[in-house]
């Protein structure tokens, strides 16, 4: 069975966006000749995550200010007192609520290919999520099957 590994680069925006890769994703399915396996995609940031929703501008809105009521910005985080770490760059952003929003959220889906393209249901698409932008962001895409 062979297992191909690509990447996916995401250009984002400052704060809280959502990217519908799914497009990316079905291009580099086409691009093997895979049509039945399945497809990891793993985000590689510990301030990004992934999902399978509905890609919708209200809902999207919606998930921005949920996200933002679990993890506020102005809460005080131990992890924003960069005097105390260690090792740190000097451009390092006070970002603790991105980190605890991430962990509510995925960082990788495995999505089914059937017939050379992804067994989404109707409404569905793979969502990308910038937490702490902006940032050239990269997602990992393991395509296996046969």
């Amino acid at each position: 069975m062979p297992i191909i590994n690509k990447f996916i680069e995401v250009e984002t925006k400052q704060g809280i966006n959502i990217h519908n890769i799914t497009p990316q994703i079905e291009t580099l399915i086409f691009s093997t000749s895979i049509q039945n396996g399945q497809v990891l995609v793993f985000s590689r940031h510990t301030t990004t995550a992934l999902a399978i929703n509905e890609y919708e501008e209200r809902l999207l809105e919606d998930i921005k200010v949920f996200l933002e009521k679990l993890a506020p910005a102005s809460e005080r985080y131990l992890h924003n007192d960069l005097h105390f770490r260690k090792n740190i760059p000097p451009d390092e952003p006070m970002n603790a609520h991105s980190h605890l929003m991430a962990m509510m959220l995925n960082n990788s889906e495995v999505i089914p290919i059937v017939d050379g393209k992804l067994a989404l249901g109707t409404y569905q698409s793979v969502l990308f999520f910038e937490l702490d932008g902006p940032r050239k962001r990269t997602v990992f895409c393991q395509i296996s099957g046969e």
